[in-house]
């Protein structure tokens, strides 16, 4: 179980790192791609989130 719970941390670590970068790297962002990066990675912390929990459990 803990190597699923490991792998699919390491995904939504780098879904989180891609949008990260995107965000980051682009200066003509209109504020509805900020706030629609912004939800996006709301949910990719909760699941990460839930997931470290679930690790430690």
């Amino acid at each position: 179980m803990n190597d699923k719970i490991e792998t699919a941390l390491k995904y939504y670590n780098q879904q989180r790192q891609s949008i990260l970068d995107t965000v980051n790297g682009n200066s003509s962002l209109t504020a509805d791609q900020i706030i629609h990066f912004g939800e996006e990675m709301s949910i990719l912390e909760y699941k990460i989130t839930a997931l470290e929990v679930a690790k430690e459990n």
